[in-house]
Protein backbone atom coordinates (compact mmCIF):
# COMPACT_ATOMS: atom_id res chain seq x y z
CA UNK A 1 0.00 0.00 0.00
CA UNK A 2 2.87 2.36 0.51
CA UNK A 3 3.88 1.95 -3.09
CA UNK A 4 0.78 3.74 -4.22
CA UNK A 5 0.42 5.83 -1.56
CA UNK A 6 1.83 8.77 -4.16
CA UNK A 7 -1.15 7.91 -6.49
CA UNK A 8 -3.72 7.70 -4.38
CA UNK A 9 -2.82 10.96 -2.89
CA UNK A 10 -3.07 13.03 -6.33
CA UNK A 11 -5.92 11.16 -7.09
CA UNK A 12 -8.26 12.57 -4.41
CA UNK A 13 -6.32 15.91 -5.24
CA UNK A 14 -7.50 15.34 -9.11
CA UNK A 15 -10.87 14.60 -7.76
CA UNK A 16 -10.90 17.59 -5.80
CA UNK A 17 -9.79 19.83 -8.35
CA UNK A 18 -12.58 18.17 -10.70
CA UNK A 19 -15.49 18.98 -8.40
CA UNK A 20 -14.02 22.86 -8.09
CA UNK A 21 -13.86 23.03 -11.94
CA UNK A 22 -17.24 21.46 -12.23
CA UNK A 23 -18.50 24.40 -9.48
CA UNK A 24 -16.78 27.23 -10.99
CA UNK A 25 -18.10 26.25 -14.22
CA UNK A 26 -21.81 25.78 -12.84
CA UNK A 27 -21.30 29.60 -11.13
CA UNK A 28 -20.38 30.97 -14.36
CA UNK A 29 -23.47 30.18 -15.83
CA UNK A 30 -21.75 27.69 -18.37
CA UNK A 31 -24.30 24.63 -17.19
CA UNK A 32 -27.35 27.12 -18.21
CA UNK A 33 -27.54 30.44 -19.10
CA UNK A 34 -23.93 30.11 -21.32
CA UNK A 35 -24.55 26.37 -22.21
CA UNK A 36 -23.24 27.06 -25.60
CA UNK A 37 -19.80 27.63 -24.75
CA UNK A 38 -19.96 25.01 -22.06
CA UNK A 39 -18.67 22.46 -25.38
CA UNK A 40 -15.64 24.61 -25.24
CA UNK A 41 -14.81 25.82 -22.34
CA UNK A 42 -15.13 22.71 -20.47
CA UNK A 43 -11.93 21.40 -22.61
CA UNK A 44 -10.16 24.06 -20.87
CA UNK A 45 -9.85 21.48 -17.85
CA UNK A 46 -7.28 20.24 -19.97
CA UNK A 47 -4.64 22.04 -18.83
CA UNK A 48 -4.81 21.59 -15.03
CA UNK A 49 -5.48 17.98 -15.49
CA UNK A 50 -2.18 17.69 -17.26
CA UNK A 51 -0.54 19.63 -14.74
CA UNK A 52 -1.84 17.62 -11.83
CA UNK A 53 -0.69 14.48 -13.73
CA UNK A 54 2.88 16.22 -14.14
CA UNK A 55 2.87 17.15 -10.54
CA UNK A 56 2.15 13.76 -9.51
CA UNK A 57 4.68 12.11 -11.46
CA UNK A 58 7.68 14.59 -10.02
CA UNK A 59 6.25 13.96 -6.78
CA UNK A 60 6.33 10.12 -7.44
CA UNK A 61 9.93 10.91 -9.19
CA UNK A 62 11.07 12.92 -6.20
CA UNK A 63 9.33 11.24 -2.74
CA UNK A 64 9.73 7.39 -3.81
CA UNK A 65 12.44 6.55 -6.24
CA UNK A 66 14.90 9.48 -4.81
CA UNK A 67 14.90 11.47 -7.42
CA UNK A 68 15.69 8.19 -10.37
CA UNK A 69 12.68 6.95 -11.93
CA UNK A 70 12.57 5.10 -15.14
CA UNK A 71 10.58 5.49 -17.92
CA UNK A 72 9.31 2.13 -17.07
CA UNK A 73 8.33 3.12 -13.54
CA UNK A 74 7.26 6.34 -14.04
CA UNK A 75 4.77 4.99 -16.65
CA UNK A 76 3.49 2.26 -14.25
CA UNK A 77 2.85 5.18 -11.18
CA UNK A 78 0.80 6.81 -14.04
CA UNK A 79 -1.04 4.37 -15.22
CA UNK A 80 -1.83 3.43 -11.26
CA UNK A 81 -2.83 7.09 -10.72
CA UNK A 82 -4.78 7.19 -13.94
CA UNK A 83 -7.04 3.77 -12.56
CA UNK A 84 -7.43 5.45 -9.36
CA UNK A 85 -8.74 8.78 -10.72
CA UNK A 86 -11.00 6.21 -13.19
CA UNK A 87 -12.11 4.56 -10.14
CA UNK A 88 -13.03 8.02 -8.22
CA UNK A 89 -15.28 9.65 -11.32
CA UNK A 90 -17.88 8.07 -11.06
CA UNK A 91 -18.20 9.58 -7.45
CA UNK A 92 -16.96 12.69 -8.97
CA UNK A 93 -19.83 12.48 -11.44
CA UNK A 94 -22.21 11.80 -8.71
CA UNK A 95 -21.64 14.77 -6.88
CA UNK A 96 -21.21 16.86 -9.96
CA UNK A 97 -24.56 15.63 -11.08
CA UNK A 98 -26.58 15.64 -8.25
CA UNK A 99 -25.45 18.11 -5.46
CA UNK A 100 -23.30 20.84 -7.41
CA UNK A 101 -25.33 21.13 -10.61
CA UNK A 102 -29.23 19.05 -10.76
CA UNK A 103 -30.35 21.03 -13.83
CA UNK A 104 -27.51 20.64 -15.94
CA UNK A 105 -29.16 17.74 -17.16
CA UNK A 106 -32.24 18.91 -17.98
CA UNK A 107 -30.81 22.21 -19.20
CA UNK A 108 -28.52 20.23 -22.08
CA UNK A 109 -31.15 17.67 -23.26
CA UNK A 110 -33.55 20.67 -23.72
CA UNK A 111 -30.86 22.84 -25.42
CA UNK A 112 -29.67 20.38 -27.24
CA UNK A 113 -33.40 19.31 -29.07
CA UNK A 114 -33.78 23.23 -29.39
CA UNK A 115 -30.35 23.21 -31.71
CA UNK A 116 -31.49 20.12 -33.17
CA UNK A 117 -28.69 17.60 -32.07
CA UNK A 118 -31.06 15.00 -31.29
CA UNK A 119 -34.83 14.96 -32.56
CA UNK A 120 -36.26 14.26 -29.58
CA UNK A 121 -36.27 14.31 -26.00
CA UNK A 122 -35.91 11.30 -25.40
CA UNK A 123 -32.93 10.60 -28.11
CA UNK A 124 -31.18 13.29 -25.83
CA UNK A 125 -32.15 12.23 -22.62
CA UNK A 126 -30.14 8.92 -23.62
CA UNK A 127 -27.19 11.03 -23.98
CA UNK A 128 -27.07 13.37 -21.13
CA UNK A 129 -27.52 11.34 -17.89
CA UNK A 130 -25.59 10.47 -14.90
CA UNK A 131 -25.29 6.60 -16.07
CA UNK A 132 -23.65 7.86 -19.87
CA UNK A 133 -21.19 10.57 -17.98
CA UNK A 134 -20.25 8.45 -15.44
CA UNK A 135 -18.84 6.09 -18.34
CA UNK A 136 -17.38 8.62 -20.42
CA UNK A 137 -15.60 9.82 -17.28
CA UNK A 138 -14.18 6.83 -16.16
CA UNK A 139 -13.19 5.67 -19.51
CA UNK A 140 -11.82 9.43 -20.68
CA UNK A 141 -10.04 9.23 -17.09
CA UNK A 142 -7.77 6.35 -18.06
CA UNK A 143 -7.38 7.19 -21.82
CA UNK A 144 -6.21 10.37 -21.12
CA UNK A 145 -4.44 9.97 -18.05
CA UNK A 146 -2.54 6.84 -20.04
CA UNK A 147 -1.63 9.05 -22.87
CA UNK A 148 -0.84 12.24 -20.48
CA UNK A 149 2.07 10.07 -19.15
CA UNK A 150 3.01 8.40 -21.84
CA UNK A 151 3.97 11.54 -23.22
CA UNK A 152 5.24 13.50 -19.83
CA UNK A 153 7.41 10.34 -18.63
CA UNK A 154 9.49 11.61 -21.93
CA UNK A 155 10.54 14.79 -20.13
CA UNK A 156 10.51 13.59 -16.19
CA UNK A 157 12.27 10.04 -16.14
CA UNK A 158 16.07 10.27 -15.31
CA UNK A 159 18.43 10.40 -18.12
CA UNK A 160 21.00 8.21 -16.17
CA UNK A 161 17.93 5.70 -15.58
CA UNK A 162 16.60 3.93 -18.94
Amino acid sequence: MKNVTIEIKWAIIFTVVTLLWMLLEKLVGLHDQYLDYHIYLTNLFAIPAIIMMVLALKDKKKNFYDGQMSYKEGFIAGLLLSLFIALLSPLSQWITTYIITPDYFPNVIKHSVEMGYFETREEAAANFNYKSYAIQSAVGALVMGVLTTAIAMIFIRSKSKI
